[in-house]
C-alpha cells in the first residue's frame, strides 16, 4: 500500500527535565475524564532520559516505554522514539508543543528536525518542540514484514509503481499486497491489532505526562489531525492548544460499514477530486508563464492542459525508460504537495519526459542530526495504522472498477488515489482498539483549524467537515496551494498559530491568510529593498 506524500510519511523525512507549568491563566479549565467508552487502567508515566541525539545535535533523543496494549498494562511492553528541541527562549518557556507530522507512517522523530525552521519563530521560543515515531513506526517498535531491506525491496519492485494499468499490471499488484498482509501476519501478528490511531493518542498522553505538562499543546498535519481529533475526544480535559493543518474529514476516515464499504477511503474524502483540481491549477498556472519560470508551459493553460494529456497518453503506451504512466502520474501526486521547489522540479521533470528523457529524482533533503536518519519505512508501517482505522473494500477485484469510475470525475490522479486503498482489501489484522466518534466532545479550550484552499491530499473541504465535527473548533482559511500551511508558508498563519499557542488567542470568526510566494514567481529584484506590511497585512476577516 502507497499513501504518498504526508498521508504516508513517504516524502519527507522528552519533555523539559523538570515538570513545567502552565502559566497563561486563559488555559485554566476543567479537568475532564477520559471520554469514548470505559478507562484504561491507571498506567504510570514513562521515564525519558533525555541525552543529545548524536554528538554535536541540537537535538536530544529519548526512549519511552508503554504498554502494547493499555487494557492490558502489565503485559508486553513496546518502545517509542522521542526527540526534543529545547526552547530557545531561556526563562520565557511555557511548556511543551507535541507535533506528529501526519502520514500514517511519518516518523516524527527524523521530520521534526526536517522541518523544525518551518516553526514560528516564537513557538520555537516558548516551547520545547518534540516529536515521536508513532507505535508501528521507523525507530519505534515497529512493524516489519520482511527478514531485511534486500527482502522489502524485492517486493517493492514485484509490483508496478504507482498503480497497475491493464489486467496483468493489476494482477501483478493484487497479489503483491495478498503476499505482503500473509507476511505480516506470520511476523507479529499480535503488533497489527494494537497500532490504531486510538492507542497512539494513548501513547501521546503518556508522553505528555511524562514531560509533566498538566494539558497537551499539539500541533497535527495531516493525518496528524486525525490523531489530533482523537485524542481530543478521548481526554477532552486534557487540551490546552491544538492547532490540526489540513485536516482529514473523521467521517469519511471512519464512517463505512466494516462489511460493507462501498468506497475506498480516499474516494470517501474526496481526495480524488481535491488532486485534480490541485493539477489543473499547477497546469493553468504553468501555461500563463513563460518556460523560464515553468519549463513545461506551452504559452497557455490549454495547450499546456492539453500537452500534459498528450504525455499522459504518450506515456501508456511507450514509458521512458523506468517512467512509467503509473509512476509519472504517482510522481506528479507526491510533486503538488510542495509549491516551492516542488512545482519547479516537476514541470522539469515533465518536460524532460516530452523530450524523451528520464528525469532524475528529485534530492531527498538532508540527513538531520539523529541516530536513525533513514529508518525502515515500509508500506506495511502505514497500512498497519490505516487499514485499522478505515474500512476499505475486502473484495481486490473490485478496485478497477471504481478506478474507472474516479478517472472519469478526477481524471489520472483518480486513478493513483483508488489504488492507495487496495493494500486493505487482504490486510489480516483485526483492530483490538480503535476509536471512530463521535467527535463532538467539548474541549476544556478551542481548537484552531488550518485549512489550505487548494491542497491535493487533504481537501478543504475535509477542514470544513472537521470544524462542524468538533464541538469547539475555529477554521483558518489559507489561501494557496499545496498539502499543509507548515510546508507551504504564509507569515499571517504563522502569527495567528504564534498568538494561539502562547496567548489561546483564536483568529476571527471567518479569517483568511495569503500564502507568502506564489506559484512560479518573477526573479527577485537586483538592488534596492521592497517595502512590506508586516506579517499580519495579508489578514482579511
Amino acid at each position: 500500500m502507497h499513501i504518498p506524500g504526508s498521508i504516508a510519511g513517504r516524502r519527507r523525512y522528552a519533555a523539559a527535565l523538570a515538570p513545567a507549568v502552565i502559566c497563561s491563566t486563559i488555559f485554566a479549565g476543567p479537568d475532564l475524564a477520559p471520554a469514548g467508552g470505559a478507562p484504561s487502567p491507571s498506567v504510570p508515566a514513562p521515564q525519558l532520559d533525555w541525552k543529545p541525539c548524536v554528538k554535536g545535535s541540537p537535538f536530544d533523543c529519548a526512549t519511552a516505554k508503554v504498554p502494547l496494549d493499555y487494557r492490558n498494562p502489565g503485559g508486553r511492553t513496546i518502545e517509542l522514539a522521542v526527540v526534543k528541541r529545547k526552547a530557545t527562549g531561556p526563562g520565557r518557556r511555557i511548556g511543551t508543543l507535541f507535533f506528529n507530522p501526519g502520514g500514517p507512517g511519518g516518523p516524527g522523530t527524523v521530520q521534526m528536525p526536517q522541518n523544525y525552521e518551518a516553526f514560528p519563530r516564537e513557538v520555537r521560543q516558548r516551547f520545547d518542540i518534540v516529536s515521536w515515531d508513532p507505535r508501528g513506526v521507523g525507530s519505534s517498535t515497529a512493524v516489519n514484514c520482511f527478514e531485511n531491506r534486500q527482502e522489502a525491496n524485492a517486493w517493492v519492485a514485484s509490483k508496478p509503481a504507482g498503480f497497475p494499468v491493464g489486467e496483468q499490471e493489476r494482477t501483478a499488484y493484487i497479489a503483491a499486497y495478498k503476499d505482503l498482509a500473509r507476511r505480516c501476519q506470520q511476523r507479529d501478528p499480535e503488533l497489527l491489532r494494537h497500532v490504531s490511531t486510538a492507542d497512539t493518542a494513548r501513547d501521546l498522553d503518556q508522553l505528555r505526562q511524562a514531560v509533566g505538562d498538566e494539558q497537551l499543546t499539539y500541533l497535527g498535519t495531516s493525518y496528524g489531525t486525525f490523531l489530533g481529533a482523537t485524542y481530543a475526544n478521548l481526554f477532552p480535559g486534557k487540551v490546552r492548544a491544538m492547532a490540526l493543518d489540513s485536516n482529514v474529514d473523521p467521517q469519511a476516515w471512519t464512517h463505512a460499514s466494516d462489511d460493507d464499504p462501498r468506497l475506498p477511503t480516499f474516494l470517501r474524502m474526496g481526495t480524488d477530486r481535491g488532486a485534480a483540481a490541485v493539477l489543473d491549477k499547477f497546469l493553468a498556472l504553468c501555461g500563463s508563464t513563460t518556460t523560464a519560470r515553468c519549463a513545461f508551459s506551452a504559452g497557455g493553460p490549454k495547450a499546456t492542459r492539453d500537452k500534459f494529456d498528450q504525455l499522459m497518453r504518450r506515456l501508456r503506451e511507450h514509458p521512458v525508460g523506468p517512467w512509467t504512466y503509473g509512476r509519472t502520474v504517482g510522481d506528479v501526486v507526491n510533486s503538488l504537495y510542495s509549491v516551492h521547489p516542488g512545482w519547479t522540479n516537476l514541470a522539469g521533470r515533465l518536460q524532460n519526459l516530452w523530450q524523451g528523457r528520464a528525469p532524475e529524482p528529485s534530492p531527498l533533503p538532508p540527513a538531520p542530526p539523529v541516530p536513525n536518519p533513514n529508518p525502515y519505512l515500509g508500506e506495511e508501517q502505514a497500512a498497519a495504522v490505516f487499514c485499522s482505522d478505515s474500512p476499505n473494500p475486502r473484495d481486490p477485484a473490485a478496485y478497477h472498477a471504481m478506478e474507472e469510475a474516479s478517472a472519469t470525475r478526477a481524471g489520472d490522479v483518480g486513478r493513483f488515489w483508488t489504488w492507495a486503498s487496495e493494500g486493505c482489501a487482504d490486510w489480516p489484522a483485526t483492530v483490538a482498539n480503535s476509536y471512530r466518534g463521535p467527535w463532538n466532545k467539548r474541549t476544556a479550550h478551542p481548537v484552531l483549524l488550518v485549512g489550505t484552499t487548494y491542497d491535493p491530499a487533504t481537501p478543504y473541504s475535509g477542514s470544513q467537515a472537521m470544524a462542524k465535527e468538533l464541538a469547539n473548533a475555529r477554521l483558518l482559511t489559507h489561501n494557496g496551494y499545496g498539502h499543509t500551511a507548515l510546508t507551504n508558508p504564509s507569515s499571517c498563519v504563522k502569527e495567528y498559530e504564534s498568538r494561539y499557542f502562547i496567548d489561546g488567542k483564536l483568529p476571527p470568526a471567518g479569517a483568511t491568510c495569503q500564502q507568502d510566494t506564489p506559484a512560479f514567481p518573477a526573479p527577485k529584484p537586483q538592488g534596492g529593498i521592497d517595502s512590506g506590511g508586516g506579517a499580519m497585512a495579508d489578514i482579511a476577516s
